[in-house]
């Protein structure tokens, strides 16, 4: 008769960097940026209020072209492009952030967890009657 061995037990552990996986296509509200469509400010609230939404609301993960984790800072905003249509402005933006080229953390791992520039581009298309944004990665 054979043994039972129970549950898996699997180990825990804490990652320095978020280990999330990014759907192609997030809805968030940016009614700030909305505001400032079209004023000296523009840039800069964009840049606030799209940081502001944390690295899990943007689609950094999917992005990556060097690292393995994408981290939360630095991201800076770069506005290629923006049409204001009939009921949604559209946006097209540069991202430029970091990631990570993570090991296995063992002790004799050759693999040095580093910081590697990565950039990608994206639309946002903000509703301009509720501010209600969609991110998609380009």
């Amino acid at each position: 008769m054979q043994r039972d061995p129970g549950p898996l037990h699997r180990p825990s552990f804490s990652a320095p960097f978020p280990l999330t996986s990014t759907p192609a296509s997030l809805p968030v509200h940016l009614p700030a940026t909305l505001r400032a469509w079209g004023t000296p400010a523009f840039n800069a609230t964009l840049q606030q209020e799209v940081t502001a939404l944390g690295i899990d609301r943007l689609p950094l993960q999917a992005g990556l072209r060097y690292g393995s984790h994408a981290l939360p800072e630095p991201l800076q905003l770069i506005p290629l492009s923006g049409r204001l249509e009939a009921c949604v402005l559209r946006l097209h933006v540069g991202m430029y952030y970091t990631s990570v080229i993570a090991g296995c953390s063992c002790a004799d791992d050759p693999t040095p967890v580093d910081r590697v520039n990565e950039y990608c581009e994206a639309e946002l298309c903000i509703d301009t009657r509720s501010a209600c944004t969609t991110i998609r990665l380009l």
